[in-house]
């Protein structure tokens, strides 16, 4: 009989001169993070922060598809549609990942290459170095699950130009590399063909390389991405978007003309009802906020209560599991959500994920 398979590593920990590799390794699930995944980048992230032969850190995924598509959503589906106690503990330990990235003692280099999303986003743009290609899609799309942008997301949106952070966390579309670079969620632009030249590069700088050092590194191998919409549109996202609730930010759409609106109208009005409004209220919030750790605990308060709702249930099965496509949220409507039935998404009832300001 021929031996079974031995299963491939989650995340493939590795070296290359003096640089650190995490490559995340689940490619036929867009390597979307696990429970196991994140505990893996958390010892990975500790043990080259405390190796003297480590210059750089750099986050890869693997396959041609993606850095990483998020968190595994149909694994919290499941938890909590079975009552599961647990079902929070995968946000309990990706959220402390996200701050520790933020200020992460070493320069961190995340590869954002295809599709980043949700939780990539995460692990991504909260480093020091961010780089997209050619083939980056970026987005936070929780709107569209009946859920709400997370792992920080609230205090990144809001330091986007203008409105364009309002623009992507209620219409959850996707942007490419010109536009990922606009909204600061980016650094620069490689092509993908030079990603593994970069790596080497990386590897070669010495043991103790600086933010500066890893920059004029990155900066090398620079190419121009291709035009984006928020350079083009960013007047109109600011007129429109400037709003403090969804139904005038709709109605400011409905008057402008031209395809753009209409088209980001009609996004809007297909998702979630109740997520549009604690999205809106969540990234206004984000905006005045004094610290990510303030913005990252209002999300995980929030999406603690999402889950004892509807519409993310909803959205999960429309999406991953019938894929119908068709998501029939409650309430259905905007003025149905009332804004006093938000403020249970707004109180706490967990203990605080940051005791203080460390992992």
């Amino acid at each position: 009989m021929p031996e079974a398979a031995i299963p491939s590593p989650e995340v493939i920990i590795d070296r290359v001169g003096s640089a650190g590799i995490i490559r995340l390794n689940r490619p036929k699930a867009l390597n979307s993070l696990t429970l196991s995944m994140v505990r893996a980048m958390k010892a990975a992230m500790h043990d080259f922060a405390e190796d003297d032969t480590v210059a750089t850190v750099v986050l890869v995924g693997e396959g041609e598809r993606g850095l990483c598509a998020g968190g595994d959503i149909r694994a919290i589906h499941d938890m909590g549609r079975a009552g599961d106690p647990d079902v929070t503990q995968f946000w309990r330990e990706e959220f402390p990942i996200n701050y520790a990235i933020a200020h992460y003692p070493k320069p961190y280099v995340a590869l954002m290459d295809g599709i980043v999303m949700g939780g990539g986003v995460g692990i991504a743009s909260h480093g020091k170095h961010r780089v997209v290609t050619g083939r980056t899609r970026l987005a936070m799309p929780e709107t569209g699950i009946g859920y709400v942008p997370d792992v920080g997301a609230t205090w990144l949106l809001p330091r986007a130009p203008g409105e364009t952070g309002t623009w992507m966390g209620l219409t959850g579309q996707e942007i490419g590399a010109a536009d990922a670079i606009y909204a600061r969620l980016a650094d620069a632009c490689l092509s993908s063909d030079d990603l593994p030249a970069l790596i080497e590069a990386l590897g070669g700088l010495g043991g103790s390389a600086s933010d500066s050092e890893v920059r004029a590194v990155i900066d090398g191998f620079a190419v121009q991405p291709a035009g984006g919409k928020f350079a083009t549109q960013q007047a109109l996202i600011n007129r429109c978007f400037r709003f403090d609730t969804v139904e005038e930010i709709l109605e400011a759409l409905r008057q402008e003309e031209g395809e753009f609106a209409a088209r980001t109208r009609d996004v809007i009005l297909k998702r979630s009802p109740t997520s549009l409004k604690l999205t809106l209220r969540l990234l206004r919030l984000g905006r005045n906020s004094s610290s990510l750790v303030e913005c990252l605990e209002r999300e995980f308060t929030a999406a603690s209560e999402i889950l004892k709702n509807h519409d993310f249930y909803e959205g999960v099965r429309a999406a991953i599991i019938d894929k119908d496509r068709n998501p029939q949220w409650w309430p259905g409507r905007l003025e149905e959500v009332n804004e006093a039935d938000l403020e249970g998404y707004f109180t706490s009832r967990h203990p605080v994920l940051f005791a203080d300001h460390r992992l």
